[in-house]
């Protein structure tokens, strides 16, 4: 006979809330036992057995360019070793690519399963991570679905002009690319400038 685990027990096992346990047996997907009071009961060798894709932890990383390529490494690493303490199931998707690109593959990725009700919970580094502009509907989207949004380094976020430096280096690069190429000498060139400016700011 197998195993009979509380509610709370299995939520753990899974590395899911209790409300997404509940949200399960209303759709159909995992039936618990009930108690002569009415308490939940789940098989241990059924939980087992669940798919992972029915409902998860998803960390998300992304850099801007292949010349940070080091540091969407230092962030996979960040996220593994959070998620993994925590005991969640997860899957980490990774973007290299602007934070004004809505078009990035895992970003794409990542709304389809937020709006399947896939995703239990989005773990970021940091807030700026998911998009320069426009991240609070991805937010929303997860409040809407029920998606926990964690940020881990809430206390490390830049200041306001750091922000605003980098956003303006953002913009001015892809601009820069359509009207130039983004391969072209003078290209590289504003761009190095423009970088040499936002270190001194």
């Amino acid at each position: 006979m197998s195993k009979l685990l509380s509610i709370s027990e299995a939520a753990k096992l899974k590395g899911v809330s209790t409300s997404t346990l509940r949200r399960w047996e209303a759709e159909g997907k995992l039936i618990p036992q009930r108690t002569a009071n009415g308490h939940r009961r789940y098989e241990l060798s059924e939980l087992l057995g669940i798919k992972k894709e029915l409902s998860y932890t998803i960390g998300y990383a992304r850099s801007s360019s292949h010349d940070q390529k080091k540091d969407l490494e230092r962030q996979i690493e960040v996220l593994e070793l959070f998620c993994a303490q925590q005991g969640w199931q997860y899957e980490i998707i990774k973007d290299l690519g602007s934070g004004m690109n809505y078009n990035k593959r895992g970003l794409q990725k990542l709304i389809r399963l937020i709006v399947d009700n896939k995703v239990e919970r989005l773990v970021l580094t940091q807030k700026d991570r998911l998009l320069r502009f426009g991240g609070e509907l991805i937010f929303s989207l997860c409040e809407h679905f029920g998606t926990e949004v964690v940020i881990i380094n809430r206390t490390e976020d830049s200041s306001y002009e750091e922000d605003l430096a980098q956003d303006v280096l953002e913009i001015i690069t892809v601009f820069s690319a359509r009207l130039y190429g983004s391969r072209s000498h003078k290209n590289k060139k504003i761009i190095e400038q423009l970088r040499e400016i936002a270190q001194e700011i």
